[in-house]
Order: structure tokens, then C-alpha cells, then sequence
């Protein structure tokens, strides 16, 4: 009989980037590397472990970002040649490397992986939301959402009207998707304030996931710290994150992902291989770029890119076995060691970023693989649960206001306003104020209506936190810094040509086409709350 649980709870996320307009858009691959990498293997694994007869449990969030574009026709036609280019670039390794054994021996690695990509891809029709939702419909996944289009809800709550958009939007999405009504919530970079329960409620949410001091300076200060939930007083739960299971996956340090036998993620024969060799598979332009075939392994945490061996899957997925088993025997002990002093069963959550697992930890998958087939067969001490079923099964829980928090640098929202970003607020606050105004009218004709709705989306792609991440981090900020600026130039000329009377069919039709995200929103969602 075991003492306590573990809830493993994936977020996968991606900002909205389709660009119908062009070509080719090097962000684009952000999604296409992620179906490879993580998505479709996290599939397979599930797969796997349901073809086994493992129970498995998990909590995962789907976002309306993410969930919009895995369904979107033109994304599914380019993953499908992004995937066919890999294919080739594949076989055509195997060949290049014919006698170069163990260069060859990666390469037909590759080919093998990317075959059965295609298979996986094909076999639900390119619609892996469907994949996922069988999970959820045999209860083995939790699915829940995230906000609209994941804005950063402790910086817009002087516009209650934003934040109840961001959720609003968010459960008709779910709903629309998976015929059902959202249990839970990954709130934004698990960004709480003082409040937000309350609009959770009134929307429908039943739990959300906190950091860990967003209940250790709860009041009044929870008897269980971080290892039980705790019921705010409109009646929604707040799970926090252990920091100790945190960092045996995240630390850069001390993190499994750093062990010298995994592979590298930053040494790809996009940047390697004969220029001529790679030119057809790398950016249009010319430029190069990652193809996601790396042949190397970390093998030292601080040397330098050219000074690394040649990776091994069968030793890596050796050691990702062997990490399983050390996450899962830490968690016994720390499961056992709570459970005494708390005389009651803990519950340790874990909250990961999904792309975690394949993308920027390539062995990530398989150590999911290994720690749920591990915990079912090799111990006692703790059941795998996700976040829904612990409540139906822990109905009584201690009631706490949670303390406002973020994860991220500090803890307390400076990674998403400081000096890199702060410049886009008062921009977006005025942005919400125009649509909080558009939002009381009623339309004279079809095209101001589509022009309101039109209004509301360039809003809520405006306020994804993603842009001021970027900014902070350093990595791709032209294209934040144009994204930001797009969708505030979009909505500005818009609330212009509505008040004026005078909409430009032309182009609202190609922003239309451009910005298609939440085909069915109501732009009165922004009317002045009750």
C-alpha cells in the first residue's frame, strides 16, 4: 500500500508563430523541432507503456497556442516537408558515412528515429491532438490549459477585464478541442496574485500550480508546506512544486540532462558538414542553422564544442535507466520520510517544461519511459497520480491565501519586466484600455463585427509573455521586439478605422488569414466585469 504520491506535470508550450505570408520563417521550426523531439516521442512512450498494461499518470498541459497551430492545415503541410527533408538528410548521412562505422552507426540511428516519426505522424493523420486526447479519455493524462495565449496575468490585474479574457478564451478553446470543460490550469509562468483565484472559479477552473513559495508564504502558513495542496477560499486548489525533485532534472549543475554520456544539443552538422553538402537543408538564404542531427555527447560540462566525443544511444539510454532509478529511489525515500512526519500522504509535484524532455534533453523521453515503468514494478512506497484524481481522492484540504509569486529569476516577476522589456507595458496597457472601449459596442455590419474579433486576437498575441522572455534571455529578440510591435500596430489601426467607420476589407481579410488564432472569440469577452 503506498504512503504517498508523485505527480509528474508536463507544460507544453510554444508562442503562436504561422507566417502564411512567407515562405519560409526560421521561427517556424520552433514547433516542427518540438513534434519531432518531444510531442511525437512522449506519444510513442505513452504508447508504449498503454501496449504494456502500465497505469500510467500524468498531469500535461496543452496550451490554445500550442493546441491551435498542432491543428493548423498550413503548419501540418510544413511539418510534413520539414519531416520529409529530415528523412533525407538521413539516408543520405548513412551513405556519406558508409565507411565511417561509427559516424554510420548514428546516422542509420537518425533514419530509424525519423521512420518512426512518420509513422506516429501518419497514423493519426498529422493531428496529434487527437493522440493525446485518447490519453486523456482512458484517464492516464490530465490535460489542462494555460492562459489564452500564455499572457503574464500579475502585470495586467489593473485590467480585470484582460485576465478574465486570457482565462475565458482559454477554457472555450479547451472546450472546443476536448469536448470537455478544463479541470485545471497552468497559470502563465505560474505567475499568482492576490485574486486570481477568484476569476479561476468564476470561470470554471478546479486546481492551478504555483511555485513552491507561492505556498510557503501563504497565510496563514500551510501546515504541510509544499506537500499537500491547499484550498484557496473560493474553493479552488493550489499545488506548488518541490524544489528538490526541481533540481535533480533542471540544474544546469547538478542536473541529469549535464551528464557527459547524453548528447549535445549545441554541436549540429547544420554548422558542421561542407557547406555545399548541407546547403539544401539549411535556411533559404543560405544561412546555416541547426538540422537536428547531432553525433556528439556532452562529454565534459565546460570544455569547448570541438572538444567532444561521439555520442552513444545505447550508453545514453543506459544512464537514462540508471537516472530513473535514482529519481525514483530519492523519491521513495523522501515519500517515506514525509509520510512520517506528516501522518498523512504527501504528494511531491514535479512541474517540468515539456520541451524539456527530447528537445533540449534528448534522452528525456526515454527517462520518462524508464521512471514509470520502474515505479510501477520496482517499489511500493508511492503511487504516479495526476493532479485531478489526487483530489477526487483528497476531497479536505487545509484553506490558504497563496502568496503572490512567479517562477523564474527570484521569483517574484523580474524576468518578465526589467530593463530588456519593461518598454512594451505601457503600450499594452493602453492596448487593453482601446479594447476594453471597442469592446462596448455593438457592430454596425458583418465587417465590424470580424474587425472587433480581429481587435481582441491582436491583443492577446500582443500580451504572450513569450516576447518578453525573449527579451530578457537575448536570444531572437528582433523577432520578439517585431511580434510586440505587429500586433500593437494591427490593433491601434483597427480601433482606428472602427471608430472612423471606414474598415479596410482588404487587409482586415489577410490579418485575418495572418492572425487565425481562436476562430470562434467574441471580442465582448473585454466588457467591464460585474
Amino acid at each position: 500500500m503506498a504512503i504517498g504520491y508523485l505527480a509528474l506535470v508536463l507544460h507544453a508550450h510554444l508562442p503562436f508563430v504561422r507566417h502564411p505570408e512567407s515562405d519560409y520563417v526560421l521561427e517556424e521550426e520552433w514547433l516542427y523541432e518540438a513534434i519531432t523531439e518531444t510531442y511525437i516521442p512522449l506519444i510513442r512512450v505513452f504508447e508504449g507503456l498503454q501496449r504494456d498494461g502500465i497505469d500510467f499518470k500524468m498531469t500535461m498541459s496543452l496550451t490554445p497556442p500550442l493546441v491551435q497551430m498542432l491543428r493548423d492545415p498550413l503548419l501540418q503541410e510544413r511539418y510534413d516537408e520539414h519531416l520529409a527533408k529530415l528523412e533525407e538528410l538521413a539516408e543520405l548521412e548513412v551513405e556519406h558515412n558508409q565507411y565511417n562505422g561509427h559516424i554510420r552507426y548514428l546516422a542509420e540511428h537518425y533514419a530509424r528515429e525519423f521512420n518512426l516519426i512518420r509513422q506516429t505522424w501518419e497514423e493519426y493523420d498529422g493531428d496529434l491532438i487527437t493522440a493525446f486526447k485518447q490519453f486523456q479519455d482512458t484517464n492516464n493524462l490530465d490535460i489542462i490549459t494555460c492562459g489564452a495565449t500564455h499572457g503574464y496575468l500579475p502585470l495586467m490585474q489593473m485590467y480585470p477585464q484582460a485576465v478574465w479574457a486570457q482565462l475565458q478564451v482559454a477554457f472555450e478553446h479547451y472546450q472546443e478541442h476536448f469536448g470537455q470543460p478544463p479541470r485545471g490550469i497552468w497559470i502563465p509562468e505560474c505567475a499568482y496574485y492576490e485574486g486570481l483565484e477568484r476569476m479561476l472559479a468564476d470561470v470554471g477552473i478546479r486546481y492551478f500550480i504555483c511555485d513552491g513559495h507561492g505556498l510557503l508564504y501563504a497565510r496563514p502558513r500551510p501546515r504541510y508546506g509544499t506537500y499537500a495542496p491547499v484550498f484557496t477560499e473560493t474553493g479552488v486548489a493550489a499545488f506548488a512544486r518541490d524544489h528538490e525533485t526541481s533540481q535533480q532534472v533542471w540544474s544546469s549543475e547538478v542536473g541529469y540532462p549535464g551528464d557527459p554520456v547524453y548528447r549535445e544539443f549545441y554541436k549540429d552538422i547544420g554548422w558542421e558538414a561542407d557547406y555545399e553538402y548541407i546547403k539544401p537543408y539549411i535556411m533559404p538564404n543560405g544561412q546555416r542553422k541547426n538540422v537536428g542531427i547531432k553525433y556528439h555527447r556532452i562529454t565534459h560540462r565546460n570544455g569547448s564544442l570541438s572538444d567532444k566525443a561521439l555520442y552513444d544511444p545505447y550508453w545514453a539510454k543506459e544512464k537514462a535507466a540508471e537516472h530513473a532509478g535514482n529519481f525514483m529511489y530519492n523519491r521513495t525515500q523522501q515519500i517515506g520520510h514525509l509520510a512520517e512526519l506528516m501522518q498523512r500522504p504527501p504528494i511531491v509535484t514535479a512541474p517540468y517544461d515539456a520541451e524539456l524532455y527530447g528537445h533540449w534533453w534528448y534522452e528525456g523521453p526515454w527517462f520518462l519511459d524508464y521512471l514509470f515503468r520502474k515505479s510501477h514494478y520496482d517499489q511500493d512506497v508511492y503511487e504516479m497520480t495526476h493532479l485531478s484524481d489526487y483530489l477526487r481522492r483528497h476531497p479536505t484540504q487545509q484553506v490558504c491565501r497563496p502568496a503572490q509569486s512567479s517562477w523564474g529569476y527570484k521569483g517574484f516577476h523580474e524576468y518578465w519586466l526589467n530593463e530588456t522589456n519593461a518598454w512594451i507595458y505601457p503600450h499594452l496597457h493602453k492596448a487593453t484600455e482601446r479594447m476594453i472601449e471597442l469592446s462596448q459596442r455593438e457592430p454596425q455590419d458583418q465587417w465590424e463585427w470580424r474587425a472587433l474579433n480581429q481587435a481582441a486576437r491582436e491583443l492577446l498575441l500582443a500580451q504572450s509573455s513569450d516576447w518578453a522572455f525573449i527579451m530578457r534571455t537575448g536570444t531572437m529578440v528582433p523577432y520578439a521586439v517585431r511580434r510586440t510591435r505587429s500586433h500593437l500596430q494591427r490593433l491601434n489601426r483597427l480601433y482606428e478605422d472602427i471608430r472612423a467607420g471606414k474598415i479596410d476589407r482588404d487587409w482586415l481579410t489577410q490579418v485575418e488569414q495572418m492572425d487565425n488564432i481562436f476562430p470562434h472569440i467574441n471580442y465582448r469577452v473585454y466588457r467591464p466585469l460585474a
